[in-house]
């Protein structure tokens, strides 16, 4: 690669090897070195007019490298980028010694355009895998995001992909979801969750041979990552119990699920096409409850006893808003005095997402700090009344339910002590 040349086949024959062993075009190499061999001209011996045109030539066969100084015709006077020049006039301005420079230029050129073949490589491999689970284990902390090694390459797992309550430390193993491959300001990248619905039903059909072999189908999940999930399992096959199938002997599949998702609570259901007890069973523990649906409406009107309203509702309306994602319904739920009590979309991702007063900004920086629930917003109230970027009025309104959930969990205690509480099932 100097200005001396070398046997005709050398450098030939090693851009030849380069690119069969890579799968990279011959010419994406060669244009890649002459475009980096003008910036090297221009960094070694600049700064340069604005009235000349630098193009660099590379010999094909040895490999030697000149610069060549064209007139420029027309240039874009927003970006200085150069339209036009003249070709019929041409100066050699290659300076002495400037080979070792295109060696080494060479090198870097065609140490990146391996490094690029490699990562489009290992991209198109995952692109295959998408959907799929694999064990990843955690390299490091890029802010909030986690960089995982997942075999080949690695994943990026960014905040709203990440468990809630979930802390990730160096060389932890974790299963993960290879969920798409999506162009970040560092260029295409793998992303991959923990909090995709799918890993929970990747990991039973992991679990359970019924559900590998199709006897047992999922029909929907709804979930709330790192709090709860609750799943819509159907048979396939007679005589084949889909919930005692996936629970398993002891639970021990389900404990696996559960193990693997950092004890997320899973609500295993049999769906059925009865829609009143289909409801019914979405909105377990409770019992007891009158069903009115409105088909036309997908609306669903639910009264419950005053003993299984907190149950049917769930901590922070969690039950609920589950139930409504699982069986696409609207829920509104009433007390038996006919109070509404609360009122469920399906639409809800997450608790705040029920604070209509909350706008779309500060919703993202709360799912970007994990604080998704009015219990986050309470245990690490300090952590958000310090951000800057949340308005005033929005921490107000914040802050006022915190002290109301404050209150109603002092009375409550009051109530019932914690030694004497019996353990919550919602």
């Amino acid at each position: 690669m100097s200005a001396t040349k070398v046997a005709r086949t050398e450098f030939a024959a090693a851009i030849a090897q380069i690119a069969n062993e890579r799968n990279i075009a011959p010419e994406s190499i060669l244009e890649g070195i002459r475009q980096a061999l003008v910036s090297a001209y221009r960094k070694q011996f600049g700064p340069l007019g604005e009235e000349s045109h630098y193009i660099a030539t590379v010999d094909e066969d040895s490999g030697e490298s000149k610069i060549f100084k064209y007139p420029v015709l027309e240039m874009d006077e927003e970006t200085g980028e150069v339209l036009k020049w003249d070709d019929k006039i041409s100066e050699d301005v290659t300076p002495a010694g400037f080979g070792r420079i295109a060696a080494q230029t060479a090198k870097q050129v065609i140490l990146q355009r391996i490094r690029e073949s490699e990562k489009d490589q290992i991209l198109a491999d995952y692109s295959g895998k998408i959907g799929e689970i694999v064990s990843a284990q955690v390299l490091r902390m890029d802010g909030k995001t986690v960089v995982l090694d997942v075999g080949r390459g690695q994943g990026i797992m960014p905040p709203e992909e990440q468990m809630r309550g979930e802390f990730y430390r160096l060389n932890n193993r974790v299963t993960v979801l290879i969920r798409e491959i999506r162009e970040t300001h560092k260029g295409r990248a793998i992303i991959v969750s923990r909090a995709a619905k799918e890993l929970v039903s990747k990991l039973f059909e992991r679990e359970v041979p019924e559900v590998a072999s199709g006897a047992v189908k999922i029909v929907d999940i709804a979930r709330e990552a790192g709090v709860r999930t609750k799943l819509a399992v159907q048979s396939t096959q007679d005589g084949v119990d889909p919930v005692g199938s996936c629970v398993g002997q002891r639970g021990v599949r389900v404990q696996e699920v559960i193990r693997e998702l950092n004890n997320e609570k899973i609500d295993i259901i049999p769906f059925t096409e009865d829609k009143s007890a289909y409801l019914r069973a979405a909105l377990a523990p409770s019992e007891n409850l009158q069903v009115e649906i409105d088909e036309m409406n997908k609306m669903v009107m639910v009264i419950a006893p005053d003993d299984q309203l907190s149950l049917a509702i769930g901590r922070g309306g969690q039950n609920v808003r589950l139930a409504a994602k699982l069986t696409g319904y609207k829920i509104t739920i009433k007390s038996a005095t006919g109070d509404v009590e609360t009122l469920a979309t399906g639409l809800e991702e997450y608790e705040i997402d029920t604070y209509e007063v909350i706008t779309p900004d500060v919703r993202a920086i709360l799912i970007q700090n994990k604080l998704t629930t009015l219990s986050d917003l309470a245990r690490f109230k300090n952590r958000w009344a310090d951000m800057e970027e949340i308005p005033d009025n929005q921490k107000k309104v914040l802050l006022e339910k915190v002290v109301a959930f404050e209150q109603e969990m002092a009375e409550r205690e009051v109530l019932h002590p914690r030694a004497e509480r019996a353990p919550r099932t919602d």
